[in-house]
């Protein structure tokens, strides 16, 4: 159980940047980061960015079930209805793209938030048929397993206790771009340029959207999916990206140099002579998860960052190595291991200097961490995965409008942190190296105070009610209308 605390000012609100004003201006910075975007959400014909407004203050007030209906009646009135705001997520042809270049855009613009790291990984979520955009029996992720579902391939931002989301593809299956599907991609307004595409393909796709816009990021970090595919690794180092990716344990690497080409055909063989490129000095390609007790890999502890929970320290180990591309080119990197909490040790590669130090291999590793961050703040706090729309579109507009929910947060807390500094004497008195972060369920909180939701009477809750049972009476009477009809006259 916790120490209670209650010592003298611990409770001052000024004392822990978080001054009236402060909090009071909650509601014109939403007004604010909606006006800066307001032109992402107009179409050459129409101008519908209330809705825009609507839906992020729903994605940031309400904590569950924000789908088109409630968002609709719990922050427009009870009156409304959600159709309007359907139709602008999910037919209106403006471009989410436009909202992820934007933020990206401003980020570059914040001192602070230069030289850190763009994060690539996916996301799964279970469906329950296969009739939305993408939806596919593929790995999930988040639920471990093969099952029905759809996936998003996102890139994120990290740089000191800052991240956000900044791209994202929704990954189309193989299966999607055959023949059966034809009718489903046009329904659901899959862009008739897409192409199938692997979820590396993808990721190279966002980092270089990244890159065109001038995102100020120094290195990306990616889990295994995409750091075993050798050829996307060297795509990298060919774009002059610094890279550190998880690569699984049976992955192969050398130890010495090897050298590589087509062997000469001996005289008098028969057959064919060789075409592909092999290893042609006899050294052999080891497993990295044999490599954990090699002498060659000296551990040693390195303290990557103080937490709420201490300071943070991994035993490491580095070494270079060398690797093949899927085109038989030779590529030397750097293989990265950490022995983890549970004794067990994961497998990073990168292409930094020969130079670099073991302790900033070792914490662009451990930022890596902040995708996960993101990714839970986009679903747990942000409904990223409530949405139950079919189409692409939709599933594009509402990923765009989370990421603007996560960036609204995000400078939200950087600028509180600039202009309302806490008071260091805190941490004095409650005896700790960091205080707690504000979180995005924090932020809110206090927004919902300054914001607050549509409230139910008995009364509008009754008239609700009442709306629902007509409703439903309109749609049976239409169903039956129907079958009348088709059955003809008797």
């Amino acid at each position: 159980m916790s120490e209670k605390v209650n010592k003298p000012g611990m409770f001052d609100p000024q004392r822990w940047g978080l001054p009236s004003e402060a909090v009071a201006g909650l509601a014109d910075r939403l007004q604010g980061i909606w006006s800066r975007y307001r032109a992402c959400f107009q179409t050459k014909t129409r101008d519908t960015s209330e809705n825009a407004l609507v839906y992020l203050r729903g994605l940031l007030t309400m904590e569950t079930k924000r789908n088109f209906v409630n968002i609709a009646r719990r922050v427009q009135g009870i009156d409304a209805d959600g159709q309007d705001l359907q139709q602008f997520m999910s037919d209106s042809p403006w471009p989410g793209q436009a909202i992820f270049d934007q933020i990206q855009a401003e980020i570059g613009q914040r001192p602070a938030l230069q030289d850190g790291m763009l994060t690539l990984d996916e996301s799964g979520d279970e469906c329950a048929g296969d009739q939305k955009a993408g939806a596919a029996r593929q790995y999930l992720g988040r639920e471990g397993k093969v099952d029905m579902g759809q996936v998003g391939v996102a890139s994120g931002y990290y740089k000191h206790g800052t991240w956000t989301l900044v791209g994202v593809e929704l990954y189309l299956p193989e299966v999607w771009f055959d023949q059966a599907h034809a009718k489903l991609r046009e329904r659901w307004h899959i862009p008739a340029e897409r192409t199938f595409a692997t979820k590396p393909e993808l990721g190279l796709q966002l980092i270089r959207r990244a890159k065109a816009n001038k995102l100020p990021f120094a290195v990306v970090g990616c889990d295994s999916v995409y750091g075993q595919d050798g050829q996307f690794r060297a795509d990298l180092d060919a774009e002059n990206v610094v890279y550190m990716a998880d690569i699984p344990a049976n992955t192969h690497v050398y130890l010495t140099k090897p050298v590589v080409g087509i062997p000469e055909t001996p005289p008098g063989k028969k057959g064919r002579p060789f075409s592909q490129p092999q290893v042609l000095n006899d050294v052999q390609a080891v497993e990295v998860r044999t490599l954990v007790g090699h002498p060659d890999f000296v551990w040693q502890p390195v303290a990557i960052r103080q937490t709420e929970r201490g300071l943070l320290t991994y035993d490491c180990a580095a070494r270079r190595v060398w690797t093949l591309t899927p085109r038989g080119e030779v590529r030397e990197e750097w293989l990265f291991l950490r022995r983890e909490p549970d004794g067990t040790c994961s497998f990073s590669l990168s292409n930094a200097p020969a130079g670099t130090p073991l302790a900033q291999l070792a914490l662009w590793r451990c930022q890596r961490y902040f995708a996960e961050r993101i990714f839970q703040d986009s679903k747990s706090e942000g409904g990223w995965d409530e949405l139950v729309a079919r189409k692409y579109r939709a599933w594009i507009h509402h990923t765009a409008l989370d990421a603007l929910a996560l960036w609204f947060i995000a400078e939200t807390k950087l600028d509180w942190a600039q202009a309302y500094p806490r008071d260091a004497e805190l941490q004095r008195q409650l005896a700790v190296e960091v205080l707690p972060a504000l979180s995005m369920a924090n932020v809110r909180e206090l927004l919902r105070a300054v914001m607050p939701l549509e409230q139910l009477s008995p009364e509008t809750a009754t008239r609700l009610v009442i709306k629902h049972l007509v409703n439903r009476s309109s749609s049976t009477r239409s169903r039956l209308k129907a079958q009348c009809k088709n059955r003809g006259p008797t």
